[in-house]
């Protein structure tokens, strides 16, 4: 008798350290610094989350973390969203964070994005939209009126940031946050420089999606902006090959032949005169301000250094013009012949 209650003591010893390591003691089961999950909606019940844990490799025991989680209420407060757990973190600290709705943020890093379908990915991929719900918020005036854009424009709302949200976010709470950072950077100084060149907040920020797939070099950007803007006054078309790769949906193109040219596209420039309908990209907050405060140039023309250096010869004749634009295809040509010859010497046996 004495045996057995020595067994019996030694078994609720046991059961006691085994609950207390599982509660206080590192029970992730994963290697990485810190690890997502998502509850879904609808999967909010014991068993459903008991298995996303598992299946997501999250803990060690489900066992431990179902009896916490019975000691602490929380099945019945457990709420859809995106929740991290730090390697070495303990089943109680994970119990109170699904108990008490303790979600992680999100960042949703916005760099230079070039489509609509861009923007569905990027969203669908960290938030609960989906992409088809996102693409149908983009491709609907009646969803963007409020914002004072259309399905051409919507894109002068998105700014390239750090935004940050929880996430079942919806798709409104997304956009509101974007507006408000579009109303705080058009202050009233941006408005009036604007204002100043005739341009609007909008039709500032297209040009300044053009600009900014021109080039990469600041210093060039600017008098870049100036030869648009110099043709903008003169009525000339702009002309601009980024629009063409835009029209095409081949932004892989290094040429740009005459027969893209004809494209009927209203973001073709050489076809149609003044700025496009939309931006052709997401400018960096940068280079709306390089637009905004571009030079005061006679120049109407530029092309690319024969030096592929990023730099460009710039130009108020044609004639000057020509004579670089020749030395740029020159080179071009032969750096192109340089790398087909090569790839061919590549896929032989």
């Amino acid at each position: 008798m004495k045996k057995l209650f020595i067994y019996f003591l030694l078994l609720v010893f046991s059961g006691a350290a085994w609950l207390g390591w599982s509660v206080f003691v590192s029970t992730t089961a994963f290697e990485e610094k810190t690890k997502f999950f998502v509850i879904e909606a609808g999967e909010t019940d014991k068993e459903q989350v008991l298995n996303t844990l598992r299946k997501k490799y999250i803990i060690k025991s489900t066992a431990a973390f179902s009896l916490i989680g019975d000691q602490m209420h929380i099945w019945n407060h457990i709420m859809p969203g995106k929740y991290e757990v730090n390697r070495g973190e303990n089943l109680l600290n994970i119990a109170r964070k699904l108990k008490y709705d303790r979600q992680a943020q999100i960042n949703l890093v916005i760099n230079k994005l070039r489509i609509k379908e861009d923007l569905a990915r990027l969203i669908s991929k960290n938030f609960e939209p989906d992409s088809v719900e996102v693409m149908n918020f983009l491709s609907s005036n009646d969803s963007l009126k409020d914002y004072h854009v259309d399905t051409n424009t919507v894109f002068t709302m998105i700014l390239p940031d750090t935004y940050k949200f929880y996430w079942n976010v919806s798709l409104r709470k997304i956009f509101n946050r974007l507006n408000d950072a579009k109303i705080n950077y058009w202050n009233a100084v941006r408005t009036d420089k604007a204002q100043s060149v005739n341009f609007t907040p909008e039709q500032a920020y297209i040009l300044a999606s053009i600009v900014e797939e021109e080039t990469n070099k600041d210093d060039d950007r600017a008098k870049i902006a100036s030869v648009y803007m110099n043709r903008l006054n003169r009525n000339m078309p702009l002309q601009a090959c980024p629009t063409i790769k835009y029209a095409m949906k081949d932004f892989t193109l290094t040429r740009i032949y005459d027969k893209y040219l004809t494209n009927p596209s209203l973001y073709n420039t050489y076809r149609h005169k003044g700025l496009p309908p939309g931006p052709i990209c997401t400018p960096a907050p940068k280079t709306i301000d390089i637009v905004l405060n571009a030079p005061k140039t006679d120049y109407l023309f530029f092309v690319a250094k024969a030096d592929f250096s990023g730099y460009h010869h710039f130009s108020n004749n044609f004639q000057e013009h020509s004579t670089y634009a020749k030395a740029y295809q020159k080179a071009l040509d032969i750096w192109m012949a340089k790398k087909q010859q090569k790839e061919e010497s590549q896929d032989l046996p």
